[in-house]
C-alpha cells in the first residue's frame, strides 16, 4: 500500500534551486503492471536524498532567511524570542534543517508554522516538535494529518500522521503573531493548491512565504483531492499581490525566490491557461478533447519546466473548474 510519505510518483527527480522536485506522470488512468521492478518513488528519493542534501541558506533580511534543500522551501526568522520556522521539509532530512537553524542563533527553535498538510512541508513536524517546537497551522492542515488522504492525481494513499506531528494550534481565515519584533499575518487561501493553503506576511521585514499558491517558472500542482482549484489558487495568488510592492521578496513554495513582478508573471499564467480552459469546456469539449487540443502550447516552453507536465496541469484545471 502506498503511504502518505509517497506524494508524487514519478521515475526520475530534478534539483530546482536547490529543492528537488519530481516531474509527474499521468497517474489518472490504471496502466499494465511493469514487467521490470518499478522505480522507487517519490517518498523514497526525498529521503534517501534528506540525509546528505545541504540546506542552502539565502538572507532576506538582518533577520529573515530563506531556506532551501528537499521538499518545500523553508523561511526560518531568528530573534530574541527564539528561531521561527516557516515548513519542516521531509523527515530524513531533520538533521540537515537543525544544523542550519543553529547557524543563526544559539536560541531554540520555539515556533513552527505550517503552510499546508503536503509531506514535503511538514513530515519533518514530529522532529521539530520534539526538539521543541509548538506547531501553528489553518485547521485544515490538522484536519488532513489527523486522517488517511488520498491523492487523485497520483492514485497514492497516505495514512494519517502520529500526534507529535500535529499542529498545536489552528485557526480559521486568518491568524495574528507578533514574535521577534515582528508583524506576522497568517491568511489563509480557501480552495487553492489544497484547501489547508496559507500565506505568511512578515510585515515589517516585508517579506512573504507563499507555501504552495507559487511554484516559480513552474505549472503548479492543484491538489482537487483535498480541496485545490484553479481559481482558488488566483484567488490566493491575487491576495499575496494585494500586500506585496516592488521590495517585496516573495518565497514560493518550490523554485527561485522571486518578486511582485515574477508573481504576477505566474498568476497571468493561471489566469490565461483557466480562461482557455473553461471556454472549450463551456463549449462541450471533453477532458480528453481539451487535452488534446493543447491549449498551453505556447506557454509549455517557460512553464513545463518542473514537477507538472502540461496534460496534468491541463487535466488539473479542467477537473477543477
Amino acid at each position: 500500500m502506498s503511504t502518505r510519505r509517497a506524494f508524487l510518483k514519478t521515475s526520475a527527480i530534478a534539483a530546482t534551486s536547490a529543492t528537488f522536485l519530481p516531474r509527474v506522470s499521468w497517474a489518472l488512468e490504471q496502466a499494465a503492471p511493469p514487467a521490470t521492478p518499478a522505480p522507487p518513488n517519490i517518498y523514497q528519493q526525498l529521503m534517501a536524498a534528506g540525509p546528505n542534501t545541504p540546506v542552502k541558506s539565502t538572507k532576506l533580511t538582518d533577520t529573515v532567511y530563506l531556506l532551501q534543500g528537499v521538499g518545500g522551501n523553508m523561511v526560518v526568522q531568528r530573534g530574541p524570542d527564539g528561531l521561527l520556522l516557516i515548513d519542516s521539509s521531509v523527515a530524513t532530512a531533520a538533521d540537515m534543517v537543525k544544523a542550519a537553524l543553529a547557524k543563526f542563533s544559539s536560541k531554540p527553535l520555539k515556533l513552527l508554522i505550517n503552510t499546508h498538510w503536503h509531506f514535503d512541508h511538514t513530515s519533518g513536524n514530529a522532529a521539530m516538535h520534539d526538539a521543541g517546537a509548538f506547531i501553528v497551522a489553518q485547521q485544515n492542515t490538522r484536519v488532513r494529518l489527523s486522517a488517511p488522504q488520498h491523492i487523485r492525481v497520483t492514485n497514492l494513499d497516505f495514512p494519517a500522521s502520529p500526534t507529535s506531528a500535529l499542529p498545536q494550534q489552528t485557526f480559521g481565515d486568518r491568524e495574528q503573531l507578533f514574535y521577534n519584533n515582528d508583524e506576522l499575518d497568517l491568511v489563509h487561501t480557501p480552495d487553492a493548491h489544497t484547501d489547508s493553503d496559507i500565506f505568511i506576511h512578515f510585515v515589517n521585514a516585508n517579506v512573504v512565504h507563499t507555501g504552495d499558491l507559487w511554484f516559480n517558472a513552474m505549472y503548479p500542482v492543484i491538489d482537487d483531492s483535498t480541496g485545490g482549484t484553479i481559481n482558488g489558487m488566483i484567488r490566493g495568488v491575487d491576495q499575496v499581490l494585494s500586500i506585496a510592492d516592488d521590495r517585496t521578496k516573495i518565497v514560493p513554495g518550490h523554485g527561485d525566490l522571486g518578486d511582485k513582478a515574477a508573481l504576477q508573471r505566474y498568476r497571468d499564467m493561471l489566469a490565461t491557461v483557466a480562461n482557455r480552459v473553461e471556454k472549450l469546456k463551456i463549449g462541450g469539449q471533453s477532458l480528453q478533447q481539451v487535452v488534446s487540443a493543447k491549449p498551453t502550447s505556447d506557454l509549455d516552453a517557460t512553464w513545463a519546466k518542473g514537477m507538472i507536465q502540461p496534460d496534468v496541469f491541463v487535466t488539473l484545471v479542467y477537473n477543477t473548474l
